[in-house]
């Protein structure tokens, strides 16, 4: 089935990267499920965006910005291939008619499928359509084959040994948000940390990474304008020992996003969180009972 359902969309190569630390010494899990550039070929042919274009709804160098994660005892889950191809960050009955050739459907419509960004997306960034026209359910489905639940198996997997091993987990789920989409009231958020409103985290570890943030100097927002998406949603179940935590970082701090490569601050970014994700990673554990009782 993988090896037709690859012939169908075009996907070759590994779908997901799992970078595991040497030694398990951590409760955390972190995912970056929108920096993947592998953008394949008859997915190229198939749009009508060049490279550059494509690249736009991408979360740039995400999976490279926490390559330090294993380090910290922690795994980074890491999808390679494209959001623009399909996104790991929606329930995969997110589909949406407007794209996808003879379907129709009863299921109300998210307000994510209605604005083209649903489990395969209709756009890139400002509402630029990536097709001409519409797409057979079966390349659709193909992608879902192909990438998204091996992403989702491997991250849950992942989560369920972190959960198994000391009794609770932390998921920080990892993106890059446009400039312009983080100003509010005049004043651009640096960092956005989404736990869905207090329902994907306990409320001390939600504090504790807002003031590791903060601490180290960045303009932090919490739930606004991402409260955390479909990730978060998912896996982010307090009562049960999985906290979950959305991640968002301003692209301006390190990439020209017309470009789309890296500036010269891309290293010193890198430098400065390495002692924040390491506090991260150690999260779980050293608040222990008090997040496990929530």
């Amino acid at each position: 089935m993988a090896g037709t359902a690859a012939a169908l969309c075009g996907w070759t190569g590994k779908a997901v990267s799992v970078a595991e630390p040497r030694y398990v010494t951590s409760a955390a899990v972190f995912s970056s499920p929108h920096s993947g550039r592998h953008y394949p070929e008859a997915f190229r042919r198939l749009s009508r965006l060049d490279d550059t274009a494509l690249r736009a709804s991408e979360d740039a160098f995400v999976d490279d910005i926490f390559s330090m994660v294993p380090r910290y005892g922690a795994p980074l889950v890491a999808a390679q291939f494209p959001r623009a191809f399909i996104d790991a960050n929606r329930d995969e009955d997110e589909l949406d008619p407007a794209l996808i050739a003879r379907f129709s459907t009863r299921r109300p419509r998210t307000l994510r499928v209605s604005a083209g960004l649903g489990v395969v997306p209709r756009i890139v960034a400002e509402n630029t359509p990536i097709y001409d026209g519409k797409l057979p359910m079966d390349e659709v489905k193909a992608r879902i084959e192909c990438c998204y639940r091996p992403f989702h198996s491997r991250l849950s997997d992942a989560i369920e040994r972190a959960r198994a091993r000391h009794g609770i987990a932390l998921l920080i789920d990892c993106h890059s948000m446009p400039s312009d989409t983080s100003r509010r009231g005049g004043r651009r958020a640096e960092i956005v940390l989404g736990d869905c409103y207090g329902a994907s985290a306990g409320g001390d570890i939600s504090d504790a990474a807002f003031a590791l943030f903060r601490s180290a100097g960045f303009r932090v927002a919490r739930n606004a304008p991402f409260a955390g998406g479909y990730i978060t949603q998912r896996y982010g179940k307090p009562r049960e020992g999985v906290h979950a935590i959305q991640i968002e970082i301003d692209r301006g701090l390190y990439l020209d996003q017309k470009r789309m490569v890296p500036t010269s601050n891309y290293p010193v970014l890198k430098r400065v969180l390495e002692p924040i994700v390491a506090d991260l990673a150690s999260l779980p554990l050293r608040l222990g009972s008090a997040m496990a009782a929530e």
